[in-house]
């Protein structure tokens, strides 16, 4: 595959995963939102449980698409080693995430609480993980 090709990949890989990040920092805001009310703000919620799994689903993709083109440039995907394990421990905490969002209900806060801690390590991890990319593609 050429130089050029790859990239172009590398570029279309950082737009969408920005992308990504904007749409967990959205959620993050549902989220935050829907915690602080005092009444249950139907709305938010129907919206917060409507884009999780979408960007549950982008993220993940996002991670695959990464180590695919890490692949095909480099032959491997530890070419980048610190930028593939953040991704990696982003995709499990997305993944747990998702499994404790199931188990959330209304009375209960355990389990909400858990999503809560999780989401903010996800936004932070994408923060650090959108700087460590902007270090490999500049």
């Amino acid at each position: 595959m050429s130089k050029e090709l790859i990239s172009y990949l590398k570029l279309f890989h950082a737009a969408y995963n920005t992308a990504v990040i904007l749409l967990f920092m959205y959620q993050g805001i549902l989220g935050f939102r829907i915690r602080k009310s005092n009444k249950k703000p139907l709305h938010l919620i129907k919206k917060h449980r409507k884009v999780g799994p979408v960007a549950a689903i982008l993220g993940i993709a996002g991670f695959i698409a990464g180590m695919t083109i890490a692949v095909l440039a480099d032959g491997h995907i530890f070419e980048y080693p610190l930028h593939f394990i953040t991704g990696l421990v982003i995709v499990s905490l997305i993944i747990t995430t998702y499994i404790i969002s199931g188990k959330i209900r209304a009375t209960g806060t355990y389990w909400r609480n858990r999503h809560y801690i999780l989401g903010i390590m996800i936004l932070s991890l994408y923060l650090i993980q959108l700087v460590l990319g902007l270090g490999i593609l500049l």
